[in-house]
């Protein structure tokens, strides 16, 4: 039987399922669910972040949406014509992703963004579905250090062989690539550790892989 890509219902880690239980109690509004990946089923880039943020994914039900994280992907995706509109605001706005798929390692808002180790591995199934239906060519790109560890974990190989570094690129069976970029996070955006000439200097990179 193949494991799906996402389960809407999965409680599989405690302590991911009761806080987000008590986050639901403290805003009623919020999705505070696991939150699924979003953009084109048969997409030729694969973004995977970390975890939803509290007032971001976790509060919308989309990846990236409504936080600050999302304003520079968004934009960026929107440049390199990966998106419809440089914002997204919420699950129904129009957006539309093409070619372009997001998702993040741990679907669950962990406390303080922190997943623990176990949390990651438990959830690492989904994502490793996700990359089993990447076709020939496509490209993956891990926004920090702990989705690349996931990713790496997922497709069954060595850390110590495909070490993080920003815009560095890893050559996958398939023709596939993994290319990693700093997190997009409001800390690495406003202590420069990421600029938006660093990230558009990656997304320039995806493109000329993804051509060929």
């Amino acid at each position: 039987m193949q494991q799906p890509r996402f389960d809407a219902s999965c409680s599989a880690c405690s302590r991911l399922s009761d806080f987000l239980r008590q986050v639901k109690e403290e805003y009623p509004d919020y999705h505070a669910r696991p939150v699924a990946p979003f953009g084109d089923p048969q997409a030729r880039l694969l973004i995977v972040g970390l975890a939803p943020g509290m007032h971001g994914a976790n509060a919308t039900g989309r990846p990236f949406t409504g936080d600050y994280a999302g304003i520079l992907l968004y934009e960026t995706l929107y440049r390199f014509g990966f998106g419809n509109r440089p914002v997204s605001t919420a699950r129904n706005d129009g957006l539309v992703l093409n070619g372009c798929r997001i998702t993040n390692a741990v679907k669950c808002l962990p406390p303080q963004n922190k997943p623990l180790g176990c949390e990651v591995r438990e959830c690492n199934r989904y994502l490793r579905a996700e990359l089993a239906d990447l076709g020939e060519g496509a490209v993956i790109l891990a926004l920090g250090a702990v989705a690349h560890r996931a990713v790496v974990q997922a497709l069954g190989l060595k850390l110590k062989e495909h070490p993080f570094g920003h815009c560095r690129k890893h050559a996958l069976e398939g023709k596939r690539w993994l290319v990693d970029s700093y997190h997009c996070s409001r800390y690495n955006t406003q202590t420069r550790r990421l600029t938006e000439t660093m990230f558009h200097e990656v997304f320039r990179e995806i493109v000329r892989l993804l051509d060929g």
